[in-house]
């Protein structure tokens, strides 16, 4: 017996040394970064509006999981516009931000137009991709007249809840209603009217 422990005796301080590595191997390989690629998705449901630091959370997916125009650094989403709702988890992409690559998809002959309706409730009835008429309600006597300025033209995104001065939408218009919507923004009130879907 003695024979056998004298030389795990001589051996125990290499025997803790390894075990002492062994253990600091385990911890190191247990905090490892985890694998996949690290993309940007929404830390909270959000419906709409500016996007801050505290609305965009890091996930990682594996690479073939990962879809085109996906973000990975918050300083490339954060100030820019949702073009709608978001639901918490779901990815950020160039298709859910205004900017050029949301705008390409608008169609030909089509710009981004910011009005502002006078009733911010209103704006609450709306969803990108529903289909609108604007009116402008002009004069200051108790009925005023109410005109179409803009007809069929598209939600592209609605303001985030608590709008207090009124609601500003972004629509996709022609250059011609554009320049028709600011010369009544600039002297009436508007509103609008939803087409059925």
């Amino acid at each position: 017996m003695r024979a056998l422990s004298r030389p795990l005796a001589r051996h125990r301080r290499l025997i803790a040394a390894f075990l002492a590595a062994t253990a600091v191997a385990c911890a190191l390989l247990s905090v490892r970064q985890p694998s996949g690629v690290a993309v940007l998705a929404a830390a909270r449901d959000l419906s709409g509006g500016r996007v801050s630091a505290q609305d965009v959370t890091v996930v990682r997916l594996p690479p073939e999981a990962v879809p085109d125009g996906a973000f990975d650094e918050r300083a490339s989403v954060v100030g820019r516009v949702l073009s709608g709702p978001v639901r918490r988890g779901e990815l950020l992409t160039d298709a859910r931000l205004l900017g050029r690559g949301f705008l390409s998809t608008l169609g030909s002959g089509l710009v981004a137009t910011p009005v502002r309706l006078a009733d911010a409730d209103a704006a609450t009835l709306l969803s990108p991709g529903d289909v609108v008429d604007v009116l402008a309600a002009f004069g200051q006597e108790a009925a005023p007249q109410a005109v179409t300025v803009a007809r069929q033209v598209t939600v592209v995104t609605r303001p985030a809840a608590g709008a207090v001065e009124g609601a500003l939408l972004v629509l996709a218009t022609t250059s011609e209603q554009a320049t028709a919507l600011a010369r009544a923004q600039s002297a009436s009130r508007l509103s609008v009217t939803i087409h059925p879907r």
